[in-house]
């Protein structure tokens, strides 16, 4: 049975349900059982510091207030005024929840608005004008190449000029308020950096929030090899424009580096150029060389602000997305090992409690989706980045299925890559039932994100193109479900193939037919995944974070 919550309407949303804007009396609001906020589980977001120097604990906190500024421009981007619409909620959980998500629509529950009047989330979020159609944008942009790149650019916004006409502002005006404070922040720890290309960076980004331009600063962050600390900053994935997946939205993220495990790590990066040559498509769909600079390393996290802090939380980096940065230089690939571990302990393990076979749940191991979801991030790096035909890149040519599949791609390609090197040594002593049983565990906690993730529909799609190729089996009686070990390394490998070739064919209409038909949650496994909420188990965690958290506060 539903329960329902007292808030009051805001005049933003009536207008957007076309109910006028003096609408300020009070409404129900119908939430779903068991309650908003079961749905997630709260962790305190911490790390050693002892290892930092004096200057670098000065530091965390101007990093933070860095961070917190994108958190500002990701509110306008993804829904606009936050205090319009929290100020006026007069419930505190269902205000919470509101936070939690950006806005009125719930990202778990494929952004169903749960607010009154809030009506269906705008694709594009608030990229664009809310009456804009992809057919009067595609109509703008015609036989305009300047234009065009202009109006598909990552970094501007699409409003309407005086005549009505749509016109692109760049983020560095549009948000200029929160890109100077930021900036003004990050100079500020800049000069009390003691690592010379983490200053170097920091002073790059700086520049960057305030003209557009990242590609130096990209090529910077790619540059820092020894420093203790670090902060992704800025506008960097598409998944918040579903309309055409152009636009880029704001996020930060402020990272210490575990030294020991990121030593661990170091050598899986040299592999691959052998990894690319060994993809099973034919040679056409990955003649292009990763970059030799890619390296990965482990971080704990200690302060998430904007897209990745939205609804479901991001555990592993892989930047920059610039394809001639990547082309040129690689990729850096960051596990957010705390974060990491806190999704594991508070969300996996009970899930395979519930739906795993008994006999296979010790194959659920943190060491499997830690590397499970290492390879994962390594996976972006390899395929093609650009178009077989050389028209365009991937992403262009993909447009708002470009995201998804490309989830999809790194979560199949990413265990495709462990059996490959644990075959040929190169993992130490390892039983590949583990990291295989870790990964159908895994599809469950990520199609619980809903059909508004690109993770979350990149699962429902694999987990329905697995179930067609019997790589795992579901026991009626138990309800559990069981891999089929050979079977599955068969659909894994036939998965990667198909989507590879996707991405190398620019295959826009196949990949939407694809995703339409997969991309979708049966009656029986949302069946299963109701079982989970009816377990208490939470869809996803939220953070307890900031100077307080760290002990900062004082110093």
């Amino acid at each position: 049975m539903s329960r329902r919550l007292s808030v009051l309407a805001v005049p933003v949303l009536a207008a957007l349900a076309g109910c006028g804007g003096n609408d300020r009396h009070r409404q129900e609001v119908a939430v779903q059982p068991p309650g908003l906020l079961d749905k997630y589980t709260t962790v305190r977001l911490t790390a050693d510091l002892s290892g930092l120097t004096p200057n670098e604990r000065r530091m965390i906190p101007l990093l933070i207030e860095a961070a917190q500024a994108m958190d500002d421009v990701f509110w306008l981007q993804a829904y606009g005024d936050p205090h319009e619409l929290l100020s006026q909620i007069g419930d505190p959980a269902l205000r919470r929840f509101a936070e939690i998500n950006y806005g009125p629509w719930d990202r778990l529950e494929g952004n169903a608005p749960f607010i009154a009047g809030a009506g269906p989330k705008p694709p594009g979020a608030n990229f664009y004008p809310r009456d804009m159609t992809r057919e009067e944008f595609d109509s703008a942009v015609a036989g305009d190449p300047v234009k065009m790149a202009r109006f598909r650019s990552q970094y501007t916004l699409m409003r309407r000029d005086a005549s009505g006409a749509l016109e692109a502002v760049g983020y560095a005006e549009a948000y200029s308020r929160q890109m100077r404070l930021a900036a003004g922040k990050l100079r500020e720890a800049a000069a009390l950096a003691e690592d010379p290309k983490l200053r170097r960076y920091l002073e790059l980004r700086a520049e960057a929030l305030l003209s557009d331009r990242y590609r130096e600063s990209d090529l910077a962050w790619i540059d820092m090899k020894d420093n203790s600390l670090d902060i992704v900053i800025g506008p960097i994935e598409t998944y918040e424009d579903q309309l055409f997946g152009y636009k880029a939205a704001a996020e930060a993220f402020v990272l210490i580096k575990d030294d020991e495990w990121s030593r661990r790590l170091a050598r899986y990066a040299t592999f691959l150029p052998d990894l690319q040559a060994g993809l099973p498509v034919p040679e056409e769909y990955k003649r292009e060389a990763p970059g030799t600079d890619s390296d990965l390393n482990a971080y704990d996290v200690v302060y998430y602000a904007g897209d990745c802090n939205a609804g479901s939380k991001t555990i592993a980096i892989n930047l920059p997305n610039d394809e001639q940065v990547q082309l040129q230089r690689g990729t850096r690939r960051l596990q957010l090992k705390n974060a990491m571990r806190a999704k594991f302990d508070e969300v996996l393990v009970p899930i395979a409690g519930v739906l795993i076979a008994e006999d296979q749940r010790p194959h659920v191991t943190f060491d499997a989706f830690f590397e499970n979801t290492m390879f994962h991030e390594v996976a972006h790096g390899l395929g093609v980045k650009n178009t077989i035909s050389g028209r365009s890149t991937v992403r262009e040519a993909l447009k708002e299925q470009a995201a998804a599949l490309e989830e999809g791609k790194a979560d199949v390609l990413g265990l495709y890559m462990i059996v490959s090197l644990a075959e040929r040594g190169e993992m130490g002593p390892k039983d590949l039932r583990d990291n295989y049983v870790t990964f159908l565990a895994s599809v469950f906690r990520s199609t619980r994100f809903g059909a508004s993730s690109a993770h979350g529909r990149a699962n429902a799609a694999r987990f329905e193109f697995f179930e067609d190729m019997g790589a795992f089996s579901r026991d009626e009686a138990s309800g559990t479900y069981r891999v089929d070990f050979p079977r599955m390394r068969e659909a894994m490998t036939a998965l990667a193939e198909k989507i590879l070739r996707f991405q190398g064919d620019g295959d826009h209409e196949g990949v939407r037919s694809f995703m339409d038909r997969t991309a979708q949650i049966g009656p029986t496994l949302e069946h299963d995944l109701g079982r989970l909420a009816s377990a208490g188990i939470p869809v996803d965690i939220v953070f307890d974070q900031g100077v307080d958290v760290l002990g900062l506060a004082s110093e």
